[in-house]
């Protein structure tokens, strides 16, 4: 949009609130916010001076559009909405950082017990939680599912699941089980995740001296293995005791050089246990911006029975929405514990900051050098390579680079129908991918990089040629030294375009290479895997996974199987299974 047109656009934006969407030269929304007027908003992105960061933004914004809504409250909803959906490049998006795990216990006649992460809580299940450590919670569960067998089957069956024959579960699909016996189970579990455990461990701790004087020591092992996970996820966990056993969240934020760092501290039963601290740089108002992040925390995150934020935070619409109680911090121990959330959010930002900022610029010098050595926008990179063994099971790996980061959602992973032939893979593969994205109106790349040399040029040049796409995306080749390094980039004129190897660029090209090339490995050799693990019984019809585990577990090899009788095979598999099984055993 020249400027012209855009001054005119932005003097007919109406004094109302809403949300607005800036979008970059290629139409994509690089950016989402909200405001009580949408005229003054969005012209003081275009006047007076601004900050490095919303200068880069400015910088990259060719068009905008908005939408008018009848209150903030609603534009708050609508901006969080399209941030989900669009996942704009500038905006600040939390949604996708790894959660910390709860436990969860199911309401329901017969429990279920399991862990669950970016849950939300309901009427039909208890949470305890959330702890900081992922392995030692399914080690705790685990051990539990063996002490006190909760169902473990989503759904009820007419029949004993594999699960009761391994001692796991008390088998309520057929058995008669006394409702007190699952009461009983849940109190118990209750006490040890609510921290009022020492009952708890000495029962475990006699269970344990009981099963050894009887000589049953594989389940005095158990026992201990129990107890040993207790300690280490709810005993010997860091954490600060209050004198206020409280079930408050507890968010502030702290703001410098250009960055927000957000710190949570989540009580439960009296204990803090620190969350974990996030920074991203800051484009927009921080208040905004931090009331964004509680909004899309809560989203996949359980709500407390309430959530304290600094006194300067408007919690009227954040209270309406979230639908729970919200107070602003001013005095006693609320306030002691939001300096407490401000404090550490400033020190991981000093913390952080120089580490985070180098590595953008580093990362950002290296787009500009690639940008400049071949004369188009590397933003958006795309890079394949393919894998097999003599031809067979053959794959390839698409990775996706924006902006020099990688695009995890953006990966994709290919069976080839083409064998023994890389020139015709690569062919298929990218006509796959980039057939689709026309078809889609999907997202195209700036640049596209394969595997190799001139030949491979030649095989994707054919396809991008046959789709129309030549002149949009920039081919090159990666090109490798006799010690299968990476050494240069070739155009599709075959001229090598050397990199100085101690720059950012031919860093970051390294990166790539290494990163498409261990995918494609990785899932060639998963289905090579599956492949050499393949048992005869898989292709017996009506021997899924379950009885094809019971028939090893009980006869341990195919041969001892087929020695067996129909009789003997009977009591795991129905009988007519059974017949097919030994004619195709036998054959």
């Amino acid at each position: 949009m020249n400027k012209e047109d855009l001054k005119n656009k932005l003097h007919n934006i109406p004094h109302a609130p809403g949300v607005y969407q800036m979008k970059d030269k290629k139409g994509v929304i690089i950016y989402v916010g909200k405001a009580k007027d949408l005229h003054n908003r969005v012209n003081s992105y275009f006047t007076g001076a601004h900050d490095f960061k919303t200068t880069k933004l400015v910088s990259n914004i060719e068009d905008f559009d908005f939408i008018i809504t009848k209150s903030e409250k609603e534009a708050l909803i609508l901006e969080i909405n399209l941030i989900k959906e669009y996942h704009p490049k500038y905006n600040i998006q939390f949604i996708d950082d790894s959660s910390y795990p709860y436990i969860k216990l199911t309401k329901e006649r017969y429990p279920r017990l399991s862990m669950a992460r970016d849950i939300k809580k309901n009427r039909n299940a208890l949470y305890f939680g959330p702890f900081p450590d992922v392995n030692n919670v399914k080690n705790l569960i685990k051990h539990l599912q063996l002490i006190y067998p909760f169902r473990l089957c989503n759904k009820m069956h007419d029949k004993l699941c594999l699960y009761y024959h391994l001692g796991k579960c008390l088998g309520p699909c057929v058995y008669d089980i006394k409702d007190e016996v699952y009461i009983n189970m849940s109190k118990d579990l209750r006490k040890l995740l609510n921290g009022t455990n020492n009952y708890f461990k000495k029962d475990i701790e006699s269970k344990m001296l009981k099963a050894s004087e009887e000589l049953n020591f594989e389940k005095a092992q158990e026992y201990k293995e129990l107890l040993e996970a207790i300690d280490s996820l709810i005993m010997n966990k860091q954490n600060v005791q209050v004198n206020q056993r409280k079930d408050n969240d507890y968010f502030a934020y702290y703001c410098d050089k250009g960055y927000i760092s957000i710190a949570g501290f989540l009580i439960r039963n009296g204990i803090i246990l620190e969350k974990e601290f996030r920074l991203s740089p800051l484009y927009g108002d921080a208040n905004d911006e931090f009331i964004n992040f509680i909004m899309q925390y809560y989203d996949s995150h359980p709500k407390p029975k309430e959530l304290i934020v600094p006194k300067d935070i408007n919690i009227d619409y954040l209270e309406e929405t979230l639908d729970i109680k919200v107070n602003n911090a001013y005095r006693g121990f609320n306030n002691q514990v939001i300096e407490m959330c401000i404090n550490n959010a400033h020190k991981q930002l000093d913390l952080k900051f120089n580490t985070i900022e180098n590595k953008r610029n580093s990362i950002q010098e290296a787009i500009n050098e690639l940008s400049t050595l071949t004369n188009h926008s590397m933003d958006r990179i795309e890079l394949f390579d393919n894998s097999h063994t003599s031809g067979k099971f053959t794959v390839a790996s698409l990775v996706v680079y924006q902006d020099g980061y990688p695009e995890k959602n953006s990966y994709r992973l290919y069976k080839l129908h083409t064998t023994n032939n890389d020139i015709e893979s690569m062919k298929e593969v990218i006509y796959r991918r980039y057939f689709r994205l026309l078809k889609e109106k999907g997202l195209l790349p700036d640049a596209l990089f394969v595997d190799g040399g001139m030949i491979q040029i030649n095989a994707a040049k054919e396809i991008l040629e046959s789709l129309g796409l030549l002149n949009d995306i920039k081919l090159m080749g990666l090109v490798k030294d006799n010690n299968h390094n990476t050494n240069g980039l070739m155009d599709i004129n075959g001229e090598v375009l050397n990199i100085n190897k101690n720059s950012d660029s031919f860093f970051l090209l390294a990166r790539m290479q290494d990163e498409v090339h261990r995918r494609a490995i990785s899932y060639h050799k998963k289905l090579r895997g599956k492949a050499q693990t393949k048992s005869i019984l898989d292709e017996v019809e009506g021997i899924g996974q379950k009885r094809k585990l019971q028939l090893l577990r009980k006869y341990k090899s195919i041969s001892n199987i087929k020695k067996a009788t129909l009789e003997e095979l009977t009591e795991i598999v129905p009988e007519k299974v059974a017949r097919n099984l030994l004619d195709i055993l036998n054959e």
